[in-house]
């Protein structure tokens, strides 16, 4: 099974608390797929929506492909996500009653087919960020002090 990773999200762990992850499909022309497997993918704004018990992602930027005819794709379009069933309602009752939110963390080929990761998060604040941040650096200035010392 060869994975080969696209587009990450990286802000996505600095702005939400994420539990539960998702691996979905995503419905695509052409031209898209072939922008995926070129690495022409942002999906740094992206946001999942369920609408009529379907998900969709969202502002995920797709950038057209240059050698596509004039029959292109639009960029920024609404893309179905492929779920079970069970796992949409998972996710419905997820964002309806904790007030949660569901972000795209990255975007992947398996076997040849793009995959999206999915995730549930709850919103940090501003203090949270600071915290996460201030500990991070004590961590590297501890493993720095630590390769320094001769034991």
């Amino acid at each position: 099974m060869s994975v080969k990773v696209v587009s990450t999200n990286r802000k996505a762990r600095h702005d939400y608390y994420l539990t539960d992850t998702y691996e979905a499909g995503i419905v695509l022309q052409g031209s898209e797929i072939k922008s995926i497997r070129a690495g022409q993918i942002s999906i740094k704004e992206a946001y999942i929506q369920i609408e009529d018990q379907e998900a969709w992602l969202v502002n995920a930027h797709i950038a057209p492909y240059e050698q596509a005819s004039y029959l292109g794709h639009e960029p920024r379009r609404k893309r179905k996500l492929l779920l079970h069933r069970r796992e949409i309602d998972r996710l419905w009752d997820a964002i309806r009653r904790k007030g949660l939110t569901i972000v795209a963390t990255r975007v992947y080929l398996k076997n040849g087919r793009a995959k999206i990761e999915i995730a549930v998060g709850r919103g940090k604040k501003q203090y949270d960020k600071r915290h996460d941040i201030a500990k991070r650096d004590a961590q590297r200035e501890m493993d720095r002090s630590l390769r320094r010392k001769d034991y």
